[in-house]
């Protein structure tokens, strides 16, 4: 944790709160039921043994960073390095999985697919769920693809309709991991609605905003974005306030980590949590 990071943790504790400031209904059944739920679900134990393999492995990825970046790693990294710093921790991987298994959306979109466990946290909640996964560095995309099990759902060359090669797949599909930048990803995306997005990647203001611009066009009122580490830099926490304020934005949930948005017409008036976690 940066000192910025630690600074704005501290904040968070001081003004983070409990159920008992919680007066909005929804958000007080998805903090007390989800959330905070402390039930030990049936994929834990699997996803834990993965994440001791990546631990465990030391082959070498040349990495290619097309956003911030890592502020503790080189180009060349071993696979248990990128695990210790850039996969989503247990604790929040978990929340991700009891909010993809809450939800149950049928569309999920992940930006940032780093070694792809936390794309197996969303994908084990929900294994119905049409899964995109994109990530930008070849290298990376291609490890992921292996420890996935994805390498083989790959449509054929040069098709480009990622929605219809998901349905043609049944119900019972895999995560389709994409290898490209994700503002050439998302600018191939026509009208394809998303329920939950999952943004981990790229962790710029310029970008994060970006991202959020586009995705309105591929979300409704029931949708979920998650954003992940938002107070890891002054631009992120930039952005984040940004989101918050924006018009169509009904709900938000400061977890310090993540940023969980709502776009709910239910809610007449904007809220903003900020909940213990």
């Amino acid at each position: 944790m940066s000192a910025y990071e630690a600074k704005k943790y501290i904040a968070y504790k001081l003004k983070a709160k409990n159920e008992h400031s919680i007066h909005s209904p929804f958000v007080f059944k998805l903090y007390t039921e989800v959330i905070k739920n402390k039930e030990k679900y049936y994929a834990y134990d699997e996803l834990a043994k993965l994440r001791a393999k990546l631990l465990r492995d030391k082959t070498i990825i040349e990495v290619t960073d097309l956003g911030a970046g890592s502020k503790k790693l080189k180009k060349k990294r071993t696979v248990s390095e990128i695990a210790k710093v850039s996969v989503i921790p247990k604790k929040y991987g978990e929340l991700l999985f009891r909010l993809v298994n809450h939800f149950q959306p049928k569309t999920i979109l992940e930006l940032g697919t780093s070694l792809g466990l936390s794309t197996l946290y969303m994908h084990k909640a929900s294994p119905k769920a049409e899964l995109i996964s994109v990530e930008g560095c070849p290298n990376t995309h291609a490890f992921a693809e292996r420890f996935t099990g994805s390498g083989g759902e790959s449509p054929p060359m040069g098709e480009t309709d990622l929605t219809s090669f998901a349905t043609r797949k049944g119900s019972q599909r895999g995560p389709r991991l994409v290898c490209s930048p994700f503002e050439k990803f998302l600018s191939e995306e026509n009208n394809h609605k998303y329920d939950l997005v999952f943004l981990d990647g790229n962790h710029t203001y310029e970008a994060t905003l970006s991202y959020f611009k586009i995705l309105l066009k591929h979300v409704d009122s029931n949708s979920v974005l998650i954003f992940d580490d938002i107070y890891w830099s002054p631009g992120m926490t930039k952005a984040w306030e940004e989101i918050k304020a924006h018009p169509s934005v009904t709900v938000t949930i400061d977890l310090f980590k993540f940023g969980i948005v709502f776009f709910r017409k239910e809610n007449k008036q904007k809220e903003d949590f900020v909940l213990r976690y």
